[in-house]
């Protein structure tokens, strides 16, 4: 969602720290161009996936499991979402433990296996290319493998509540998911095995809930308080049967799915209906007690936890539906798992918003800038355009309902109108977060277009990265 940045010269790529951190950012954060990288990589995969659901409009509309489809919602799922969450998991472990991570050079290379993966499985499924589709089963077990032994270090730490055992979790649910599609994309000629929809659909399950939206809902435990000055009273415990519900009906459904057992759908579904149930009570709860008042991150959250009950609705409606009529059950099946990915899509777009800044602003604290472009002291609002970030809101939230909408009538007018709005999200968000930033950090290192204020004494120790 923003420019790939560095951190500076003496990055520590050794160890999992940021050695030119300014003062007042804690000590185990990782270089700003960690979460950065991969934040990038999710505004390019967002465009890719609105320009490919432009491009299989009229396949998703006669067979929503067509292996075109699969590729543009792998390009979602991996080259968006992933990437994106991924970028928060970086950032958001070593802060919440307090420990940094094993490795920078680990976190690079984790970045580099899963861009290469979450754009060779689509491209391979979509353009039937097996040879590539193998090799992006093999890149993600490779990522999986370095993001595991990285993330091992700061989560080994005992305690820290929710947030800690929703990341362990989640790590689980990322081992699970990247296992079972690296061995169904290793073949996809069918020699040995048929991927049918049930088994794609339990994967998709595991991947959206038990990893990704179990990473978000424990990270939001400690951005809600931060984000919208929030104190709840003690003894809440919305969030931890969120989690806790959440992965466990996510991994009984999908094993339902996988082995066309009804009894443990329904059960693994009434257990994810009680988790995302819980999740949303505590945002509820928060909300409640927020003592900031309503912003356009506000109307991003809210817009996301929308966004679960369209999914629930429109999997009910599936459910019950495909008996008796295949064709609609698997298109609102389809919508309900695009509805979903919304739920994750408009609350990582609304929060980037308020963590990119913060990250960009260390960054530019740290090589000397002291004021923004006014010459009042720089403020995370300095960094992007408030215009534009509700332009943003109005793509992202517009795509995902045209896409649903599409998908569930099988329109292929509106399946191609959400891509569009989709691919408009990501290029505008990246434009949106790293202009001012890139503006910045050259008048920093010029001196040249903003007051003389906005720089410091640049050879003072006490001002050079570490």
């Amino acid at each position: 969602m923003t420019m790939p940045g560095s951190g500076g010269p003496r990055e520590a790529e050794t160890s999992g720290s940021w050695a030119a951190r300014p003062p007042g950012v804690p000590g185990a954060v990782p270089p700003p161009s960690v979460p950065l990288s991969f934040l990038a990589a999710a505004s390019a995969g967002l465009v890719a996936c609105g320009v490919a659901w432009i491009w299989v409009r009229s396949a998703s509309a006669v067979d929503p499991n067509s292996d075109p489809v699969i590729a543009a919602v792998h390009f979602g799922v991996l080259a968006a979402l992933t990437m994106g969450i991924l970028g928060a998991t970086h950032q958001f472990t070593p802060v919440i433990t307090g420990r940094p991570l094993r490795s920078v050079r680990l976190a690079r290379a984790t970045f580099m296996a899963w861009l290469a993966a979450s754009w060779a499985l689509p491209l391979g499924v979509g353009f039937e290319n097996v040879g590539l589709t193998a090799a992006s089963g093999a890149l993600a077990l490779v990522g999986l493998v370095l993001l595991a032994w990285n993330l091992a270090a700061p989560l080994s730490v005992r305690g820290k509540g929710t947030p800690v055992t929703a990341l362990r979790l989640a790590l689980l649910g990322a081992v699970a998911t990247t296992l079972l599609g690296a061995t169904f994309v290793g073949d996809r000629q069918g020699n040995w095995f048929a991927l049918s929809a049930h088994v794609d659909l339990a994967m998709g399950v595991l991947g959206v809930f038990a990893w990704l939206g179990v990473t978000y809902i424990g990270v939001a435990q400690k951005l809600w308080p931060m984000f919208m000055l929030a104190h709840l009273p003690s003894g809440h415990r919305a969030g931890a049967v969120a989690v806790w519900a959440t992965w466990l009906g996510a991994a009984v459904l999908a094993g339902g799915l996988a082995h066309g057992a009804p009894s443990a759908e329904w059960a693994g579904a009434g257990a994810l209906g009680m988790g995302l149930g819980a999740h949303l009570a505590s945002l509820w709860a928060h909300l409640r007690h927020r003592r900031r008042k309503a912003d356009l991150h506000l109307l991003f959250v809210a817009t996301a936890a929308a966004w679960l009950a369209v999914a629930a609705g429109l999997a009910l409606a599936g459910a019950l539906l495909l008996p008796r009529h295949y064709h609609l059950g698997v298109a609102l099946v389809t919508a309900a798992m695009v509805a979903s990915g919304g739920w994750l899509l408009e609350a990582l777009v609304g929060h980037a918003h308020k963590v990119v800044p913060f990250i960009v602003w260390s960054l530019l604290r740290s090589q000397g800038a002291r004021n923004g472009p006014s010459g009042k002291p720089l403020m995370f609002a300095d960094l992007y355009h408030h215009g534009w970030a509700g332009t943003t809101y109005g793509t992202v939230t517009t795509g995902i309902a045209a896409l649903c909408a599409g998908l569930g009538a099988s329109w292929t007018p509106a399946i191609a109108a959400g891509g569009a709005l989709l691919a408009a999200t990501g290029a505008l968000a990246a434009a949106n977060l790293s202009a001012r930033p890139l503006h910045l950090r050259t008048a920093v290192r010029t001196g040249a277009d903003l007051p003389a204020a906005t720089t410091t004494q640049r050879r003072e120790p006490a001002e050079q990265p570490n």
